[in-house]
């Protein structure tokens, strides 16, 4: 298969060249602003791995007793694309083994969201969805009241 294999060292190009023009540096800034202002050391908000090595790219969140899917659908009523569980294991309804392997009670692991970001996600942008996710988090923290 030339042409994958051609497409391949492409694509590897572009990764390496992206890494030497810190590409994934400023991913990781906008997404550490953004864990910032989601205020997640109110209590109740757990940012999964935050401590660790992790993708720049990558904010794993959960509220207990929030349930993972509806903060989806409400999230992507307000215009934005977010994920429950892991991306290996998209469209299964169960919460993930692998934050139950972490230590993650089993109704936290149930309200964990995967945010992503990509280059050119801005700063303003991040702040528009912890202002959106926020409101929808005070919401349901009114009516389970």
């Amino acid at each position: 298969n030339v042409a994958g294999i051609a497409g391949f060292g492409a694509a590897a190009e572009a990764a390496a060249r992206d890494l030497a023009d810190g590409v994934w540096e400023e991913v990781a800034e906008v997404r550490n602003i953004l864990e910032t202002s989601l205020d997640c050391a109110e209590k109740g908000i757990i940012l999964v791995g935050q401590r660790g090595d992790r993708l720049p790219n990558t904010l794993c969140l959960a509220v207990a007793g929030w349930k993972g899917e509806t903060q989806v659908m409400q999230m992507d009523l307000a215009g934005f694309a977010i994920s429950a569980g892991s991306a290996c294991s998209s469209g299964k309804a169960r919460s993930s083994g692998v934050l139950k392997a972490m230590g993650l009670a089993p109704e936290v692991a149930q309200g964990a969201i995967r945010v992503s970001l990509g280059p050119g996600v801005t700063r303003e942008q991040a702040a528009r969805f912890a202002e959106a996710w926020r409101g929808k988090l005070e919401r349901f923290r009114a009516r389970a009241a």
